[in-house]
């Protein structure tokens, strides 16, 4: 046993033993161990955190379906009010259209009725003066003015 790599191997165990007796190692260990449990307090933070990121997205998006389902309604509601108010005004401009058409017939009536007014008077105008003309150049002196004069009246009066 003579060979260099087997005294550099044992005095290298020995070495490590006489450390190890010492207490060396326990230093070592004692990191190790604090950082282990440091690396295992990292790893319980990033999972608690990656637990409350979860319950965020899930409520960021059940807060999203109920913003979409209330913008829904809201449409819904605003589609069938502006349906309500359209047939509102259709009626309103067939009840005007209605009242308007009323209004020129009973307008044209009106019209109708003076102009027939006005008609018969001058027809009535026209026969007493045609009578006035007849009865002056057939009666002559006071008996035709009485006759003309009371006849006249009575056409005016069953004319108009």
């Amino acid at each position: 046993m003579g060979s260099d790599t087997f005294w550099v191997a044992v005095a290298f165990v020995i070495f490590f033993l006489l450390l190890a007796r010492a207490g060396a190692f326990s230093g070592i260990a004692a990191k190790l161990d604090s950082r282990g449990d440091r690396i295992r307090h990292e790893l319980e933070e990033a999972r608690r955190l990656k637990e409350e990121a979860q319950k965020l997205v899930a409520e960021y998006k059940r807060r999203q379906r109920e913003a979409e389902e209330e913008a829904e309604a809201i449409v819904t509601m605003a589609k069938a009010e502006a349906e309500r108010l359209a047939s509102e005004a259709k009626q309103k401009l067939e009840d005007l259209i209605l009242r308007r058409t009323k209004m020129a017939e009973q307008k044209i009536a009106q019209a109708e009725a003076q102009a027939l007014a006005e008609v018969k008077a001058a027809a009535a105008d026209a026969a007493v003066k045609a009578s006035e003309v007849l009865l002056a150049a057939q009666l002559t002196g006071s008996a035709a003015d009485r006759v003309l004069d009371a006849a006249v009246a009575e056409v005016k009066s069953k004319l108009n």
